[in-house]
């Protein structure tokens, strides 16, 4: 009779895993590893493919030709051919988890990756020796470890580094997901991204594309003379957006406190004490709801720069998404979903009543007209501004429909409290925002710099918002640096999270948030 005790396999997973970590440290290895230094990276070792030799017995070294062009009997009958000799390849140090082990009696197979790539290891047990092949008998799916050995090919032509020694650096203890299948429950993956980060293919990939592109943008700002700030996350006013504020309370001051909804008035602030081209990249806060265009904690990308305008800040968000595409290898045609972006430059550029006359069929001026479309499509609009009217519209008929890039330009200035007016036409605001596949991506002002004006536009709350929603907040201190001169400026804000979903392609906020918001579990 078999002692379970002894043997690992007649366990179940837990316990087979449990027994092997005390196996590993019987032979006198810590299961959980030590410094490993030197080690190559995955990606860099299978770009050294290209050193392999094929060494004949008088010494003379042979160039390999492209495994691909091999042909019948690849390698194998292609060194047979040159006459005797072995392959040589340089030595190299990696490590990487353990996604697949395939056990050939006195030869194991194991494919390892790191987060630049992955390789199979060759493990022989005469190459290996008797002690580090009872450490390999040790080893499961979803361990850490480390390889020293040789870089070669191997007979049918699988680039794979033939092991000297393996090193355990970490014994993991619960199982991985099952091949082929991974971790597909979206909530649990997001619930548990270390799994879906380890485990499914183009997760990790997706994610470092993310921080390229955040660095990119940061480049592209400090690459045109912009400085990088941070401002308070914790404000005394909820102000610079229409949006509702998550509270707290600071106990030793006994203050009402908001997490920022928006970054705009201390960058506006800096502008004013003489800083001309200022952003910050920061989180911000919003108590609001949940979709996959919305997480309360998003990543947002504030500029402001002195002396310029709405037309400026359009020039900028050419070069930051340019350049953003550069920086993770794609070209200027992008797939999001079923539809194909073109992000050739210079985008398209509309007005506002240009976008709602063509998706409308209703002349934008014709308060009256947008009044009946608006009640025929549902909304309320009793005792409501005819803009605010003409803004739900917009929203329901006109944005859907914008495939974009399209800058809309020229908003009705009385939805724009932060905004300067056109000077021939002061009902209509300089701002612009960019519209991708229906999606809000980048808000722009030519930024309103008269301090009566912010102040009356203060003090009057928009007719038909309530308190809450309008972004009408007071804000005297904001008022007071106006007065003390701020240049005339652009300001623009790019929402970090919906350029990463557009640009890898990802349908859901989600998928691009390593640790969204998520209710408890039940």
């Amino acid at each position: 009779m078999t002692d379970s005790t002894s043997n690992p396999d007649s366990l179940n997973p837990e316990e087979a895993r449990r027994k092997k970590l005390e196996q590993i440290i019987a032979l006198g290895h810590d299961p959980y590893g030590h410094r490993f230094d030197d080690r190559d990276l995955l990606g860099d070792i299978r770009k050294r493919f290209g050193e392999i030799r094929y060494v004949l017995e008088d010494g003379t070294e042979l160039e390999i030709p492209e495994i691909g062009t091999l042909g019948e009997g690849g390698l194998k009958a292609w060194a047979k051919e040159q006459g005797k000799g072995s392959l040589q390849g340089p030595k190299v140090r990696a490590a990487g988890r353990i996604i697949l082990h395939r056990d050939k009696g006195k030869l194991q197979f194991i494919d390892i990756e790191d987060w630049t790539g992955r390789i199979q290891l060759f493990v022989g047990q005469k190459q290996v020796g008797e002690d580090n092949w009872a450490l390999i008998q040790c080893l499961d799916l979803g361990d850490t470890i480390g390889v020293d050995g040789m870089l070669r090919w191997t007979q049918t032509g699988e680039l794979s580094i033939f092991a000297d020694k393996i090193h355990i650096l970490c014994k993991a203890l619960d199982q991985p997901p099952a091949k082929h299948i991974g971790l597909t429950d979206p909530e649990v993956r997001q619930r548990k991204r270390y799994i879906d980060l380890a485990y499914n293919e183009g997760v990790r990939d997706r994610f470092l594309a993310r921080s390229k592109i955040v660095h990119s943008v940061r480049e592209t700002l400090m690459g045109q003379g912009f400085v990088e700030i941070e401002g308070p996350t914790l404000h005394a006013i909820a102000g610079g957006a229409a949006a509702r504020p998550f509270e707290t309370h600071h106990n030793a001051l006994d203050m009402q406190l908001y997490m920022r909804i928006a970054l705009e008035l201390h960058l506006k602030r800096l502008m004013v004490g003489g800083m001309e081209r200022v952003f910050e990249l920061g989180r911000v806060y919003r108590n609001e709801g949940i979709s996959p265009r919305h997480n309360p904690e998003f990543s947002m990308l504030e500029v402001y720069q002195a002396y310029g305008d709405y037309g400026s800040m359009m020039d900028l968000t050419e070069s930051v998404i340019a350049n953003a595409l550069q920086a993770i290898g794609a070209g200027t045609k992008v797939p999001f979903g079923d539809t194909e972006i073109d992000f050739s430059t210079p985008f398209q550029r509309k007005t506002y009543n240009e976008l709602f006359a063509e998706h409308t069929g209703v002349d934008p001026q014709d308060s009256a007209a947008v009044k009946a479309l608006a009640e025929k499509l549902g909304f309320d609009t009793e005792g409501r501004h005819p803009d605010v009217i003409k803004s739900d519209v917009f929203e329901e008929k006109v944005e859907d429909a914008l495939v974009g890039p399209v800058f809309v330009t020229d908003y009705p200035a009385s939805i724009c409290p932060l905004t300067k007016r056109k000077a021939d036409d002061p009902s209509v605001a300089e701002r612009f925002e960019l519209f991708i596949n229906g999606m809000e991506l980048a808000n722009a002002y030519t930024e309103l710099n008269d301090p009566d004006l912010q102040q009356k536009l203060f003090e009057t709350q928009l007719e038909g918002l309530s308190d809450e929603d309008s972004m009408a907040k007071m804000d005297h201190d904001f008022v007071t640096a106006l007065r003390n001169g701020m240049p005339p400026a652009g300001g623009l804000g790019i929402g970090i999270d919906r350029l990463v979903m557009l640009l890898t392609n990802s349908q859901s906020i989600r998928d691009i948030i390593l640790f969204p918001l998520l209710r408890h579990e039940a």
